[in-house]
């Protein structure tokens, strides 16, 4: 006789339920994982194949043509083999073993990389195991859009930790993520109150400036509006922060003595391992946000800091800032701060600034138009 079941839905039932939900979602996630793994690498082996035939045999450029007919002709229902594709592979493979790019790469990348770098195969038998953690359309993009080589490679490392879609990798690209992310135009004091090792991490995830026009802002606005859009906006406001930020709240309440004080946002940064406390502010920054800020980490430290973290960071989003202010401003904190712009609508080209009328007399030609009319 069967052992009747329990009725639903007992906690260990939900539990075990959650598991293999967990289980099977892992499963095909690294399903999905090893067939472009797979894919990738196959590119990168056809790419190289035809360089190599090309050098060594002097193939023309119909060669291309010529495979991409008879791939097809031997497995008709084959894609991915057009000739354009193809064209692409052999883009691909040249792309990252190029001088350029393999410099770059031992530069940016030595704990991917085999010791001492000596010998190319080596090296480009590495560089290819790399290529192979993401997309091939997000290779595609970056072969057409990104010249740079230490661009191409910032864009592929960040894809690669922060799953980037196709679509967030264009537009980190349109809002020129890469140029933002470099040391100069950045405003911070990490190199005075950090370990030189902690320094050059925070440095890395600071950026000179910070593109906020997903939140669709077009007048001026309150703080508090401010940071209620971007609380709204939070998942594309952590992916412009960059890769490790993780959310803990907004206008978090911090007390001394009798007084209450509040943080605008509070991150914690994973590599980092350190609270990252952003004050937002509408207008040009001001010497006192950076004193308000060292008050700030002073008691994140003593009362929100967990055992084994570092020094709390801290962020001001101002709306535009001036780096001899900054750079005074930070010379007598003892707290790791930096302070960047914030920018709610792109930016003009310098060569146009200056040479496109006003609001105000766009208005006025407007009226003048208007009333020469008979």
């Amino acid at each position: 006789m069967k052992r009747p079941v329990k009725s639903a839905k007992t906690q260990e039932y939900t539990q075990f339920l959650g598991e293999l939900k967990q289980r099977i979602g892992l499963a095909r996630l690294n399903a999905a994982r090893a067939v472009n793994q797979n894919l990738i690498l196959l590119y990168w082996d056809i790419g190289r194949g035809i360089v190599e035939k090309q050098e060594a045999l002097g193939w023309g450029e119909s060669v291309v043509e010529l495979l991409s007919r008879d791939l097809q002709k031997a497995s008709p229902g084959l894609t991915g083999f057009s000739a354009a594709n193809l064209w692409r592979m052999r883009q691909f493979y040249f792309a990252w073993v190029s001088p350029e790019f393999l410099a770059q790469a031992v530069r940016e990348l030595k704990s991917g990389l085999p010791e001492g770098h000596s010998d190319k195969s080596i090296l480009a038998q590495a560089v290819r195991e790399l290529a192979a953690t993401i997309p091939w359309g997000h290779h595609v993009e970056l072969l057409n859009k990104v010249k740079d080589p230490a661009a191409r490679l910032y864009y592929f490392r960040t894809t690669a930790k922060l799953g980037w879609s196709r679509n967030v990798l264009l537009n980190q690209i349109k809002t020129k993520a890469y140029e933002r992310s470099l040391a100069e135009g950045k405003s911070h004091n990490f190199p005075a109150v950090l370990p030189e090792y902690l320094a050059e991490q925070a440095e890395e995830a600071l950026k000179s400036s910070y593109n906020l026009e997903f939140l669709g802002i077009r007048r001026e606005v309150k703080e508090r509006e401010l940071e209620d859009r971007l609380i709204e906006r939070l998942q594309q406001f952590i992916l412009e922060l960059g890769y490790g930020f993780c959310f803990i709240g907004r206008q978090l309440r911090l007390t001394l003595g009798k007084k209450e004080y509040f943080i605008d946002l509070l991150f914690y940064h994973r590599f980092l391992k350190a609270l990252v406390a952003v004050e937002l502010k509408v207008g040009p920054f001001e010497p006192e946000y950076a004193g308000k800020m060292d008050f700030y980490l002073n008691l994140l430290n003593d009362k929100e800091r967990g055992h084994g973290d570092n020094p709390s960071i801290g962020i001001i989003l101002c709306a535009e800032k001036d780096d001899i202010v900054v750079e005074f401003s930070l010379k007598t904190k003892t707290n790791p701060i930096g302070v960047a712009e914030y920018h709610l609508t792109e930016k003009l080209p310098k060569e146009l600034k200056g040479k496109l009328p006003s609001e105000r007399q766009l208005l006025a030609a407007v009226k003048e138009a208007i009333e020469d009319k008979p």
